[in-house]
């Protein structure tokens, strides 16, 4: 099954032409012809089914046999913020199964202690594209730019929000005790070095409720991930 991804398609429309790169990517790599069926998805939700009817490697042109709306959708809705690794590829390993998995929304958050301060936003959500075609997905997550912690923080989210960290204190709970299956979800995952005891403040002064997500001491790929696991079992 061959699928591209396609998010400026027209609901209803009776044909598509494929971008110059997914065209090239079409007939020169995966050297389909004419009658060939093929799979759109338009990252909304939208899963297509189509024929090639001008196998053009440039501009070929299907012919839209069937749609799907709200393919795969999902009973709930994750949003995971978290800071980039001073390895990118870390985070871009994260991206990837976090998307195969199940994820609404990533944002990159800069906070005190991070070893990163930029990130190629445009490079990690061809990751997340690749990731979405791979797995079969017809809803494209969000992914914002880098932006300080205490900015997203003090957005406003109608949802459960949550911060994981690893300073001791009885405060902390698991995240399946307190998470509302069926609902929306915030989880803020910090940098390698933790946060910092007054980000943690801000953020519960803020409406975040402390979770723990095991007694390892995880990366932050690795905590990132198994928050976004956690709560896609959560609301099977």
């Amino acid at each position: 099954m061959h699928i591209f991804y396609t998010p400026d398609i027209s609901v209803g429309a009776a044909s598509y032409t494929l971008s110059e790169e997914e065209s090239k990517h079409c007939i020169r790599v995966l050297r389909l012809q004419v009658d060939d069926t093929v799979m759109l998805v338009d990252g909304k939700g939208g899963f297509y089914t189509a024929q090639i009817i001008d196998p053009h490697p440039k501009k070929t042109v299907l012919s839209i046999v069937a749609v799907q709306q709200e393919y795969g959708k999902r009973n709930h809705y994750l949003h995971i913020a978290v800071a980039p690794t001073k390895n990118i590829e870390r985070i871009e390993w994260f991206l990837e199964k976090a998307t195969e998995i199940g994820i609404d929304e990533v944002s990159l958050t800069l906070c005190q202690r991070s070893e990163r301060k930029d990130a190629k936003v445009e490079r990690l959500d061809k990751i997340i594209t690749s990731a979405v075609k791979q797995s079969l997905k017809a809803y494209h997550p969000v992914l914002n730019p880098l932006q300080p912690l205490n900015k997203l923080i003090s957005q406003p989210f109608d949802g459960q929000k949550f911060i994981a960290h690893c300073l001791p204190g009885d405060s902390k709970v698991s995240l399946a005790s307190q998470l509302h299956a069926g609902g929306k979800s915030l989880i803020l995952i910090g940098p390698e070095g933790d946060f910092t005891e007054k980000e943690i403040g801000e953020a519960l002064q803020n409406g975040f409720k402390p979770i723990t997500l095991g007694d390892s001491r995880l990366r932050t790929e690795t905590a990132a991930l198994e928050a976004c696991f956690e709560v896609n079992f959560l609301n099977r």
